[in-house]
This record gives structure tokens, sequence and C-alpha cells, in this order.
């Protein structure tokens, strides 16, 4: 399942739970050669700061090897690099994996098309996270 969002924004429904989502996530990402560069706790910073929002964590990943050439071709896209996956929680307990699709990120930065492999295993990785 799919919910509509912002032009070049990919948000899938995840078969499973928030916790397991993100774990799911982190494994399969290491599975796969990717360097998870960091987890960034949104909903708990949030605790901290005294306020509440719904689980919410930020994936940071990638492969210097793949990413490096895209931004050595377009600098511009090391604003969105390395690449990101959000694991969040909707108001039913329903947890979505959220990413910017390939195609979005070639139209942003004018990638060569040449070297779009280097992002476009986003989309398969996300599609296993949530199975």
């Amino acid at each position: 399942m799919k919910r509509a969002v912002h032009i070049g924004i990919v948000e899938l429904a995840s078969r499973h739970g928030f916790d397991e989502t993100v774990e799911r996530a982190q494994n399969l990402a290491r599975l796969r050669g990717l360097t998870l560069f960091a987890v960034i706790d949104h909903s708990g910073e949030a605790e901290k700061a005294g306020m509440t929002m719904p689980p919410t964590k930020l994936l940071i990943l990638g492969n210097p090897g793949a990413g490096t050439p895209l931004m050595l071709a377009a600098p511009t896209v090391t604003i969105d690099l390395p690449l990101k996956i959000l694991v969040s929680q909707d108001d039913h307990g329903r947890a979505w994996v959220t990413y910017n699709s390939p195609s979005y990120l070639k139209q942003r930065h004018g990638l060569p098309e040449e070297l779009m492999e280097n992002i476009s295993g986003i989309d398969a990785l996300a599609k296993a996270i949530t199975e």
C-alpha cells in the first residue's frame, strides 16, 4: 500500500510493526553492503525536549563507492546523499517506509543516466523492508 505524498517521495506501508521495520531496514541495508552512517531518533529527541510525536527514525545509509561518482558528476546531489530511509508510525499504529525516489533525484540534480543504478537499489531495499 502507498499513500499519496509530495512529488519525489515514495511511501510504502510496512507489514511489520515500527520496531521490526527499523530492525529490518538496518539488517537488510547491511546485508546489501550498505554502510549505516546514522540513525536519528526524531521521536526520542522530541521526548527529551518534553514533546511527543509518533515513533519516527531516520536511517542514513549508502555506499561511498556508489555515491561518490554521483557527487562528482553532480555536486549538488551531496545535499541528498547519503540516501535516507524514514521509518514512521501513523496514528493507527501502522509503520511506513519513506524515501526519495531515484527518478526524482535524477531530475532534481541532473544525474547522468549511466550512474542511476548506483542509487536505484533503494526501491528494492524499501520493498524488502516492508514485505
